[in-house]
């Protein structure tokens, strides 16, 4: 896997109405993403991920929340599948372990709370 950043495309334009599954495009074999917000209290970042692609399993200090924009994913919460559609909101549990498998192609918001559980 491969993933890739869109470095000259980051950040929304103000005051625009924007179709998120846009602002990434997808690539084969890889994963693209592209950061919206990047501060202190957290970040907000589109992906695009090819089939077959995935993040492994890894644990976050933090909440994230993944909006599905396109496509199908399974997400493991905790040793838990958890699959999810275009449409679909899942929260991922701060210090739970969470990995993402693309079924197909599909496309995600997510939002990291950069504020520790019990903060």
């Amino acid at each position: 896997m491969s993933l890739k950043q869109v470095p000259q495309q980051t950040g929304l334009p103000p005051a625009q109405p924007v179709e998120l599954a846009n602002l990434v495009t997808y690539q084969d074999g890889a994963v693209v993403s592209r950061t919206l917000v990047k501060k202190n209290g957290g970040t907000v970042t589109v992906f695009a991920f090819d089939q077959g692609q995935a993040l492994s399993e890894h644990t976050a200090p933090f909440d994230a929340i993944v909006q599905v924009l396109d496509g199908d994913v399974e997400l493991v919460i905790g040793g838990k599948s958890v699959p999810a559609t275009a449409g679909q909101t899942v929260l991922l549990p701060a210090g739970i372990p969470h990995a993402v498998n693309a079924k197909t192609k599909f496309k995600m918001l997510l939002i990291m709370v950069r504020e520790p559980a019990g903060a």
